[in-house]
Protein backbone atom coordinates (compact mmCIF):
# COMPACT_ATOMS: atom_id res chain seq x y z
CA UNK A 1 0.00 0.00 0.00
CA UNK A 2 1.14 3.29 -0.38
CA UNK A 3 2.09 5.29 2.62
CA UNK A 4 0.13 7.71 4.16
CA UNK A 5 1.38 11.31 4.87
CA UNK A 6 2.30 11.77 8.02
CA UNK A 7 2.55 15.05 10.22
CA UNK A 8 3.76 15.38 13.94
CA UNK A 9 2.93 18.60 15.97
CA UNK A 10 4.86 18.95 18.95
CA UNK A 11 8.12 17.91 16.65
CA UNK A 12 10.95 19.70 19.09
CA UNK A 13 9.93 17.97 22.34
CA UNK A 14 11.02 14.92 23.84
CA UNK A 15 8.01 12.73 22.86
CA UNK A 16 8.12 14.77 18.88
CA UNK A 17 11.40 13.56 18.48
CA UNK A 18 10.81 9.60 19.78
CA UNK A 19 8.09 10.39 16.87
CA UNK A 20 10.44 10.46 14.43
CA UNK A 21 13.29 7.82 15.06
CA UNK A 22 9.97 5.62 15.09
CA UNK A 23 8.77 6.72 12.04
CA UNK A 24 11.89 7.58 10.20
CA UNK A 25 11.73 3.94 7.96
CA UNK A 26 7.76 3.04 9.04
CA UNK A 27 6.05 0.91 6.57
CA UNK A 28 2.68 2.68 6.39
CA UNK A 29 3.75 6.15 7.30
CA UNK A 30 5.61 9.02 5.60
CA UNK A 31 6.54 11.94 7.74
CA UNK A 32 5.78 15.35 5.62
CA UNK A 33 5.56 18.04 7.82
CA UNK A 34 7.05 19.13 11.02
CA UNK A 35 5.12 21.52 13.21
CA UNK A 36 5.81 22.97 16.63
CA UNK A 37 5.24 26.78 18.09
CA UNK A 38 6.00 29.85 16.56
CA UNK A 39 9.45 30.48 17.68
CA UNK A 40 10.47 27.45 16.08
CA UNK A 41 8.81 28.25 12.48
CA UNK A 42 10.25 28.78 9.36
CA UNK A 43 13.76 27.43 10.82
CA UNK A 44 15.08 24.05 9.76
CA UNK A 45 14.31 21.32 12.21
CA UNK A 46 17.85 20.92 12.80
CA UNK A 47 18.10 25.23 13.75
CA UNK A 48 14.50 24.70 15.71
CA UNK A 49 16.05 22.52 17.88
CA UNK A 50 19.22 24.27 18.63
CA UNK A 51 21.05 21.19 20.21
CA UNK A 52 18.19 20.52 22.08
CA UNK A 53 17.83 16.57 21.22
CA UNK A 54 17.34 14.69 23.71
CA UNK A 55 17.69 11.01 22.41
CA UNK A 56 20.68 8.83 22.58
CA UNK A 57 19.91 7.61 19.11
CA UNK A 58 21.30 10.66 16.45
CA UNK A 59 18.75 12.93 14.70
CA UNK A 60 17.42 11.43 11.56
CA UNK A 61 19.39 12.77 8.50
CA UNK A 62 15.99 13.07 6.47
CA UNK A 63 14.45 15.45 9.34
CA UNK A 64 17.03 17.81 9.60
CA UNK A 65 16.38 20.50 6.80
CA UNK A 66 12.88 19.91 7.25
CA UNK A 67 11.29 23.74 7.40
CA UNK A 68 9.00 23.26 11.14
CA UNK A 69 5.79 25.00 10.18
CA UNK A 70 3.90 26.63 13.42
CA UNK A 71 1.27 24.63 14.77
CA UNK A 72 -1.31 26.98 14.52
CA UNK A 73 -1.05 26.90 10.60
CA UNK A 74 -4.12 24.36 10.58
CA UNK A 75 -4.90 25.25 6.72
CA UNK A 76 -0.81 24.50 5.60
CA UNK A 77 -0.36 21.55 7.63
CA UNK A 78 -3.72 20.28 6.53
CA UNK A 79 -2.62 20.44 3.12
CA UNK A 80 0.20 18.45 3.08
CA UNK A 81 -0.52 15.59 5.08
CA UNK A 82 -3.52 13.17 5.63
CA UNK A 83 -3.23 13.20 9.50
CA UNK A 84 -0.88 14.07 12.49
CA UNK A 85 0.51 12.52 15.73
CA UNK A 86 0.31 15.47 18.47
CA UNK A 87 3.05 15.90 21.28
CA UNK A 88 2.59 19.91 21.72
CA UNK A 89 3.60 21.20 24.92
CA UNK A 90 1.02 24.14 26.01
CA UNK A 91 -1.52 24.66 28.63
CA UNK A 92 -4.51 21.63 28.12
CA UNK A 93 -7.61 23.82 27.12
CA UNK A 94 -5.50 25.04 24.47
CA UNK A 95 -4.37 21.07 23.45
CA UNK A 96 -8.07 20.95 22.72
CA UNK A 97 -8.49 23.52 21.03
CA UNK A 98 -5.82 23.26 18.75
CA UNK A 99 -6.89 19.06 18.72
CA UNK A 100 -10.35 19.68 17.54
CA UNK A 101 -9.56 22.23 15.58
CA UNK A 102 -7.61 19.85 13.27
CA UNK A 103 -10.06 17.54 13.45
CA UNK A 104 -12.22 19.80 12.17
CA UNK A 105 -10.68 20.54 9.54
CA UNK A 106 -10.45 16.89 8.26
CA UNK A 107 -7.07 16.26 9.65
CA UNK A 108 -7.46 13.22 11.95
CA UNK A 109 -5.48 13.48 15.21
CA UNK A 110 -3.82 10.52 16.91
CA UNK A 111 -2.61 12.25 20.50
CA UNK A 112 -0.01 11.97 23.14
CA UNK A 113 -1.30 14.21 24.92
CA UNK A 114 -4.09 14.73 28.14
CA UNK A 115 -6.27 17.12 27.08
CA UNK A 116 -9.05 15.04 25.54
CA UNK A 117 -8.66 11.80 27.47
CA UNK A 118 -11.72 12.82 29.32
CA UNK A 119 -14.02 13.70 26.41
CA UNK A 120 -16.58 11.37 26.02
CA UNK A 121 -16.51 9.96 22.17
CA UNK A 122 -12.46 10.52 22.30
CA UNK A 123 -10.99 6.61 22.49
CA UNK A 124 -8.36 5.86 24.62
CA UNK A 125 -6.41 3.63 23.52
CA UNK A 126 -3.91 0.71 24.42
CA UNK A 127 -4.54 -1.08 21.19
CA UNK A 128 -3.95 -4.63 23.37
CA UNK A 129 -6.77 -4.36 25.58
CA UNK A 130 -9.62 -1.85 24.21
CA UNK A 131 -9.70 -1.95 20.29
CA UNK A 132 -13.19 -1.83 20.22
CA UNK A 133 -13.38 1.80 21.67
CA UNK A 134 -12.69 2.95 18.19
CA UNK A 135 -16.14 2.44 17.13
CA UNK A 136 -16.36 5.64 19.18
CA UNK A 137 -14.85 7.49 16.01
CA UNK A 138 -18.31 7.40 14.13
CA UNK A 139 -20.47 9.30 16.71
CA UNK A 140 -17.41 11.61 17.51
CA UNK A 141 -17.57 12.58 13.65
CA UNK A 142 -21.15 13.17 13.54
CA UNK A 143 -20.65 15.56 16.50
CA UNK A 144 -17.68 17.46 14.83
CA UNK A 145 -19.29 17.10 11.61
CA UNK A 146 -16.53 15.84 9.79
CA UNK A 147 -15.83 13.19 7.29
CA UNK A 148 -12.74 11.93 7.96
CA UNK A 149 -11.59 13.43 10.84
CA UNK A 150 -11.41 12.74 14.99
CA UNK A 151 -9.09 12.84 17.49
CA UNK A 152 -8.05 9.03 19.00
CA UNK A 153 -5.84 9.57 22.34
CA UNK A 154 -2.91 7.03 24.54
CA UNK A 155 -3.54 6.99 27.98
CA UNK A 156 -1.24 8.14 30.76
CA UNK A 157 2.13 6.75 30.24
CA UNK A 158 2.56 5.20 33.79
CA UNK A 159 -0.66 2.83 34.01
CA UNK A 160 0.94 1.14 31.06
CA UNK A 161 2.92 -1.05 33.83
CA UNK A 162 0.20 -2.49 35.55
CA UNK A 163 -2.97 -2.10 33.36
CA UNK A 164 -2.45 -4.58 30.88
CA UNK A 165 -1.13 -6.83 33.61
CA UNK A 166 -4.58 -7.02 35.28
CA UNK A 167 -6.44 -6.35 32.31
CA UNK A 168 -4.77 -10.05 31.53
CA UNK A 169 -6.29 -11.28 34.97
CA UNK A 170 -9.88 -9.99 34.42
CA UNK A 171 -11.58 -13.08 34.22
CA UNK A 172 -10.76 -13.24 38.25
CA UNK A 173 -12.43 -9.81 38.49
CA UNK A 174 -9.75 -7.55 40.50
CA UNK A 175 -11.64 -5.28 43.42
CA UNK A 176 -9.24 -3.36 45.09
CA UNK A 177 -5.94 -2.21 43.34
CA UNK A 178 -3.18 -0.28 44.83
CA UNK A 179 -0.33 0.68 42.90
CA UNK A 180 2.73 2.94 43.43
CA UNK A 181 4.41 4.11 40.46
CA UNK A 182 8.00 5.18 40.56
CA UNK A 183 8.37 7.15 37.15
CA UNK A 184 11.52 8.24 35.18
CA UNK A 185 12.25 11.74 34.07
CA UNK A 186 11.90 11.34 30.48
CA UNK A 187 8.25 11.50 31.69
CA UNK A 188 8.59 14.95 32.44
CA UNK A 189 10.28 15.59 29.36
CA UNK A 190 13.69 15.83 31.04
CA UNK A 191 16.95 14.68 31.16
CA UNK A 192 19.80 14.11 33.93
CA UNK A 193 21.51 17.48 32.84
CA UNK A 194 18.36 19.38 32.49
CA UNK A 195 16.94 18.17 35.82
CA UNK A 196 19.82 17.86 38.22
CA UNK A 197 17.28 18.23 41.26
CA UNK A 198 16.33 14.60 40.57
CA UNK A 199 20.18 12.91 41.40
CA UNK A 200 20.44 11.80 44.98
CA UNK A 201 16.64 12.32 45.12
CA UNK A 202 13.03 11.37 45.19
CA UNK A 203 10.31 13.54 44.21
CA UNK A 204 6.74 12.60 45.73
CA UNK A 205 4.78 14.10 43.52
CA UNK A 206 3.77 14.70 40.21
CA UNK A 207 0.77 16.89 39.47
CA UNK A 208 -2.43 15.44 38.32
CA UNK A 209 -0.48 12.11 37.78
CA UNK A 210 -2.22 10.34 40.67
CA UNK A 211 -5.91 11.27 39.68
CA UNK A 212 -5.35 10.18 36.07
CA UNK A 213 -3.82 6.57 37.43
CA UNK A 214 -6.92 6.21 39.50
CA UNK A 215 -9.61 6.94 36.74
CA UNK A 216 -8.08 5.94 33.40
CA UNK A 217 -8.15 2.41 33.31
CA UNK A 218 -11.51 2.82 34.40
CA UNK A 219 -12.12 3.94 30.79
CA UNK A 220 -9.88 1.73 29.13
CA UNK A 221 -12.48 -0.74 30.58
CA UNK A 222 -15.37 0.63 29.85
CA UNK A 223 -18.39 0.04 27.36
CA UNK A 224 -19.77 2.21 24.54
CA UNK A 225 -23.08 3.45 25.30
CA UNK A 226 -25.32 6.13 23.56
CA UNK A 227 -22.23 7.24 21.84
CA UNK A 228 -20.00 7.59 24.56
CA UNK A 229 -17.54 5.52 26.52
CA UNK A 230 -18.63 4.84 29.99
CA UNK A 231 -15.58 3.89 32.74
CA UNK A 232 -16.19 0.59 34.50
CA UNK A 233 -17.15 0.65 38.01
CA UNK A 234 -14.27 -1.12 39.72
CA UNK A 235 -11.71 -2.13 40.41
CA UNK A 236 -11.41 0.70 42.99
CA UNK A 237 -8.18 1.52 42.67
CA UNK A 238 -5.74 4.05 44.62
CA UNK A 239 -2.73 5.41 43.23
CA UNK A 240 0.97 7.32 44.54
CA UNK A 241 3.13 8.18 41.77
CA UNK A 242 7.23 9.56 42.77
CA UNK A 243 9.53 11.21 40.30
CA UNK A 244 12.64 8.54 40.48
CA UNK A 245 16.37 8.86 39.58
CA UNK A 246 15.69 6.80 36.08
CA UNK A 247 15.95 7.97 32.71
CA UNK A 248 13.31 6.07 30.85
CA UNK A 249 10.90 3.22 32.29
CA UNK A 250 8.22 3.14 34.97
CA UNK A 251 8.38 0.94 37.85
CA UNK A 252 4.57 -0.16 39.61
CA UNK A 253 4.64 -2.06 42.84
CA UNK A 254 1.26 -3.37 42.49
CA UNK A 255 -1.49 -5.39 45.50
CA UNK A 256 -4.36 -6.58 43.96
CA UNK A 257 -7.89 -8.22 45.71
CA UNK A 258 -10.03 -10.36 43.66
CA UNK A 259 -13.66 -11.62 43.48
CA UNK A 260 -12.26 -15.12 42.56
CA UNK A 261 -9.00 -15.19 43.42
CA UNK A 262 -6.07 -17.34 40.77
CA UNK A 263 -3.31 -19.55 42.21
CA UNK A 264 -0.08 -18.63 41.02
CA UNK A 265 0.01 -20.97 38.11
CA UNK A 266 -2.83 -19.23 36.52
CA UNK A 267 -1.87 -16.07 37.10
CA UNK A 268 1.26 -16.88 34.74
CA UNK A 269 -0.57 -18.86 32.08
CA UNK A 270 -3.07 -15.53 32.06
CA UNK A 271 0.04 -13.29 31.36
CA UNK A 272 2.11 -15.74 29.27
CA UNK A 273 -0.89 -16.26 27.09
CA UNK A 274 -2.74 -12.80 26.66
CA UNK A 275 -2.42 -11.14 23.34
CA UNK A 276 -4.78 -8.53 21.59
CA UNK A 277 -5.27 -7.18 18.17
CA UNK A 278 -2.04 -5.94 17.65
CA UNK A 279 -0.33 -9.04 17.58
CA UNK A 280 -3.71 -11.00 15.97
CA UNK A 281 -2.69 -8.87 12.91
CA UNK A 282 1.00 -8.54 13.18
CA UNK A 283 0.74 -4.54 13.26
CA UNK A 284 4.69 -3.43 12.66
CA UNK A 285 4.97 -1.54 16.14
CA UNK A 286 3.37 -4.69 18.55
CA UNK A 287 5.39 -6.65 20.47
CA UNK A 288 5.42 -10.63 20.22
CA UNK A 289 5.07 -11.00 23.31
CA UNK A 290 3.02 -8.66 24.64
CA UNK A 291 4.03 -9.41 28.61
CA UNK A 292 6.79 -10.98 29.83
CA UNK A 293 7.20 -12.27 33.18
CA UNK A 294 10.74 -12.59 35.03
CA UNK A 295 10.98 -15.52 37.53
CA UNK A 296 14.21 -13.59 39.01
CA UNK A 297 13.47 -12.06 42.63
CA UNK A 298 15.16 -8.56 41.48
CA UNK A 299 13.79 -7.93 38.10
CA UNK A 300 12.34 -6.59 36.03
CA UNK A 301 14.80 -3.55 35.97
CA UNK A 302 14.21 -0.43 33.71
CA UNK A 303 18.21 -0.36 32.88
CA UNK A 304 18.27 -4.17 31.90
CA UNK A 305 14.51 -4.83 30.85
CA UNK A 306 12.55 -1.65 29.41
CA UNK A 307 13.80 -2.77 25.87
CA UNK A 308 12.14 -5.78 25.90
CA UNK A 309 10.45 -6.04 22.76
CA UNK A 310 11.52 -2.49 21.42
CA UNK A 311 10.46 -1.32 24.23
CA UNK A 312 6.80 -2.43 23.41
CA UNK A 313 6.30 -5.03 25.88
CA UNK A 314 4.94 -4.84 29.14
CA UNK A 315 7.34 -6.53 32.08
CA UNK A 316 6.38 -8.06 35.32
CA UNK A 317 8.00 -10.11 38.07
CA UNK A 318 7.87 -10.66 41.38
CA UNK A 319 4.32 -12.43 42.19
CA UNK A 320 3.69 -13.18 45.45
CA UNK A 321 0.58 -13.69 47.98
CA UNK A 322 0.59 -10.98 50.43
CA UNK A 323 -1.03 -10.52 53.69
CA UNK A 324 -3.61 -7.87 53.26
CA UNK A 325 -4.31 -8.21 49.24
CA UNK A 326 -4.42 -11.43 47.60
CA UNK A 327 -1.31 -10.92 45.50
CA UNK A 328 1.44 -8.23 44.84
CA UNK A 329 4.01 -8.08 41.92
CA UNK A 330 6.02 -5.53 39.95
CA UNK A 331 5.40 -3.85 36.62
CA UNK A 332 7.35 -2.20 34.31
CA UNK A 333 7.14 -0.34 30.79
CA UNK A 334 8.63 1.57 28.32
CA UNK A 335 7.22 5.47 29.22
CA UNK A 336 8.38 6.87 26.01
CA UNK A 337 7.96 4.18 23.82
CA UNK A 338 5.17 1.91 25.02
CA UNK A 339 4.13 4.60 27.17
CA UNK A 340 3.99 7.89 24.65
CA UNK A 341 5.35 7.87 21.41
CA UNK A 342 5.44 3.63 20.38
CA UNK A 343 1.92 3.39 21.65
CA UNK A 344 0.17 6.38 19.89
CA UNK A 345 1.95 5.26 16.44
CA UNK A 346 0.38 1.18 17.42
CA UNK A 347 -2.55 2.87 17.84
CA UNK A 348 -2.23 4.62 14.34
CA UNK A 349 -1.36 1.38 12.39
CA UNK A 350 -4.82 -0.40 14.29
CA UNK A 351 -6.50 2.68 12.98
CA UNK A 352 -5.14 2.35 9.26
CA UNK A 353 -5.63 -1.23 9.05
CA UNK A 354 -9.13 -0.93 10.49
CA UNK A 355 -9.75 1.69 7.52
CA UNK A 356 -10.60 5.07 10.33
CA UNK A 357 -6.83 6.42 8.82
CA UNK A 358 -6.87 6.86 4.79
CA UNK A 359 -5.27 9.03 2.47
CA UNK A 360 -7.03 11.68 0.98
Amino acid sequence: MDKLKVGVIGATGMVGQRFLTLLENHPFFDVKCLAASARSAGKTYEEALGGRWKLKIPMPEKYKKMTVIDASDIETVASLVDFCFCAVDMKKDEIKALEEAYAKAEVPIVSNNSANRNTPDVPMVIPEINDAHLEIINAQRKRLGTKRGFIAVKPNCSIQSYVPALTALAEFEPVEVVATTYQAISGAGKTFESMPEILDNVIPYIPGEEEKSEQEPLKIWGHIENGEIVKANSPVITTQCLRVPVSDGHVAAVFVKFKKKPTVEQILNAWKNYEGEPQRLGLPSAPKQFITYFDEPNRPQPALDRDVERGMGICVGRLREDALYDYKFVGLSHNTLRGAAGGAVEIAELLTVKGYLTAK
